[in-house]
């Protein structure tokens, strides 16, 4: 029995030796299904990452879920010896971050819905410059007239503000205190239950000639 438990350890902790290198080899977070087949006969990756976050949860980097992926990210607690090494990036723009606010927090969503919400156009550079960020997709396009293209957040969105999925998107208030959101936006604003899964009853797939570079939103 002592052999046999020993013999399990074994195959788990390598495993748990090829989770880790192929999370620190990505660029990109990684899900379980990616990772699986690197992995011995049987083994359940979803167990061995839940196990490969306890072990790096006190350490200086840590094992986070970012949406159905996984990647190692500074602790948070030490951020702050890392910002200085950082590269400055050019702050997006107020339309920018409420355009993003506004997807976040209402996708899948279109163009038109969004500057119903803003009370304002928004330019067509505003979409493309969070799309070649790789915060905002195309989803699809909505089952109304003109067939306008519905947009929601990405993975990389999620990454990079630290959330594990949307539900821990922070509350009205906390938005607008954060200045993500500006007194502009109307007063009673609601916000809905986001949706980033499959695409809905009311979205058919993308058009064949789509591109995510360029805006191909139809509405008027």
């Amino acid at each position: 029995m002592a052999d046999e438990y020993g013999e399990h350890r074994e195959v788990a902790e390598r495993n748990l030796r090829i989770l880790e290198a192929l999370l620190f080899a990505s660029a990109e977070p990684l899900s379980a299904a990616q990772m699986a087949p690197y992995l011995g006969e049987g083994a359940d990756a979803a167990a061995l990452l839940a196990e490969l976050e306890q072990r790096y949860a006190s350490r200086g980097v840590n094992l986070v879920r970012r949406g159905d992926k996984w990647a190692f990210r500074t602790a948070e607690d030490l951020g702050f010896l890392l910002r200085r090494e950082e590269e400055e990036n050019r702050p997006l723009s107020r339309a920018a971050l409420e355009t993003l606010a506004i997807i976040a927090y209402h996708q899948p969503t279109t163009r038109a819905e969004i500057e119903e919400v803003r009370g304002v156009a928004t330019g067509k550079g505003t979409l493309d410059l969070l799309m070649e960020a790789g915060w905002v997709r195309m989803r699809g396009r909505r089952r109304t007239p003109g067939r306008p293209v519905t947009y929601g957040t990405t993975d990389a969105f999620l990454d990079h503000f630290g959330l594990e999925s949307l539900s821990d998107l922070p509350g009205l208030e906390e938005l607008k205190g954060s200045g993500l959101l500006s007194n502009r936006l109307p007063p009673d604003m609601q916000i809905p239950l986001p949706f980033d899964g499959p695409l809905r009853e009311d979205e058919d797939p993308l058009d064949p000639d789509d591109t995510g570079g360029q805006d191909v939103d139809d509405e008027a």
